[in-house]
């Protein structure tokens, strides 16, 4: 026997459960199926466990892509003005905790349970613990490309799972992307694009601590859970956030920002003081008022006192202020705010928040989400080439583009 459905959605994470809510409520009999054992695993882990659901700032300028164009169309018509209006009737509290970062005020639960609830009451179904093994009897995870398989699609979408056979008119694929493999993440959605002979661009982890050379580590390692005020800048774009050291390397809201446009062999600079624009000038001040203080004192106004110490011994700045001449000072005040770091790399999509690359835009409606190749197919979320910056936006751009294909199924 073979269950037939208009929709079949592939993942129920945030893309996939709010399209099919969307879908649901145009009259589609929709059901979503997910291999894992809970839905909405990322949901429930985003945000400390309480869920930057979207950022109100959002525009296109906050995400990457290789089309930075075509995420326009789907935030314009479904902004984050919208999916608060959902959280606020659903009696869902929330606090912001950064100009334009929403978050819940209780836990993350509440925004997968509102999906839920969504497609509950527009009646679509969510099937766990169900693996797709063939689509249009073609091994998914097969090797090669299947020519043919976007000629298959006349009468819809056949799918094969343990369970049994499905079918489906339209098929919306929205499997995610790489990151953080622990809670199910895989290439299924990108593996399945290429059988329709679609382009999936180069993928490598975004929004991810970096890891340190060994000369960098041995310094930095013992200030593990320190954390510093400072901006970054790595590939052109210069983000003002907390920095974290770890045992691991740096990581904080100011490196997973910039590691999203460092490219392996690049330098990231960090700025120690953003809110200093002459150190300096404050350094000869010092010196003026106590000269026979020294620069960590100085530098506590700013630090905590093992940072400033770990600075001080690391780069040679010990002795009173009077010792330091104007050019030793404009030394320290170069470092201070231009310190680079080559990193060896990043934790890779183990610890990443988000995969950049993906599939193709330019295979892919921006109005619809529908391959332009293939009747039928959708790709939404973060399976596709599109990534916010830290803050929310990821999550606007689930629900805008499913809303988008949702809208249009």
């Amino acid at each position: 026997m073979t269950e037939h459905y208009d929709v079949i959605v592939l993942g129920a994470g945030a893309a996939g459960l709010m399209c099919a809510a969307t879908a649901g409520y145009q009259g589609h009999s929709v059901l979503v199926l997910d291999h894992a054992n809970k839905p909405g695993k990322k949901i429930l882990m985003s945000g400390g466990g309480r869920c930057n659901f979207t950022n109100l700032n959002t525009t296109p300028a906050h995400f990457t892509s290789a089309n930075p164009h075509f995420c326009k169309s789907a935030l314009n018509r479904y902004s984050p003005w919208h999916f608060l209006e959902l959280v606020e009737r659903h009696g869902v509290e929330h606090v912001e905790k950064a100009p334009g970062q929403l978050f819940c005020a209780g836990s993350s639960k509440e925004i997968l349970q509102v999906l839920l609830t969504e497609c509950e009451w527009a009646g679509a179904q969510v099937r766990l613990n169900t693996s797709v093994t063939h689509l249009n009897d073609v091994p998914v995870d097969g090797e090669g490309a299947e020519p043919d398989l976007a000629e298959r699609v006349a009468d819809g979408f056949r799918l094969r799972t343990a369970g049994g056979k499905l079918h489906a008119r339209r098929l919306v694929v929205a499997t995610g992307g790489l990151s953080i493999p622990t809670l199910g993440a895989g290439p299924f959605g990108y593996r399945l694009a290429e059988r329709f002979n679609l382009a999936v661009l180069p993928t490598r982890a975004g929004l991810v601590p970096f890891t340190l050379q060994p000369a960098d580590k041995a310094w930095l390692a013992e200030l593990a859970g320190v954390s510093a005020e400072v901006a970054a800048e790595a590939g052109g774009r210069r983000f003002e956030e907390p920095l974290l050291i770890t045992h691991r390397g740096l990581s904080g809201p100011a490196m997973l920002q910039v590691s999203s446009f460092w490219r392996p062999g690049d330098a990231v600079s960090v700025d120690w003081l953003p809110a200093l624009a002459d150190p300096a000038a404050a350094l000869r001040q010092a010196r003026a008022e106590q000269p026979t203080s020294g620069v960590e004192k100085w530098l506590r106004g700013f630090f905590s006192q093992r940072l400033a110490a770990t600075l001080v011994a690391r780069f040679g700045w010990e002795g009173p202020l009077q010792h330091h001449g104007n050019e030793r000072l404009a030394e320290i005040a170069a470092v201070l705010k231009g310190w680079r770091f080559k990193p060896a790399g990043t934790e890779g999509y183990r610890t990443a928040e988000v995969t950049l690359g993906g599939v193709d835009t330019g295979a892919v409606s921006s109005k619809t989400f529908e391959a332009k190749a293939v009747p039928g197919l959708y790709f939404i979320g973060e399976v596709l080439d599109v990534t916010g910056e830290l803050g929310g936006f990821n999550f606007q751009w689930a629900w805008a583009s499913a809303h988008a294909a949702g809208s249009a199924l």
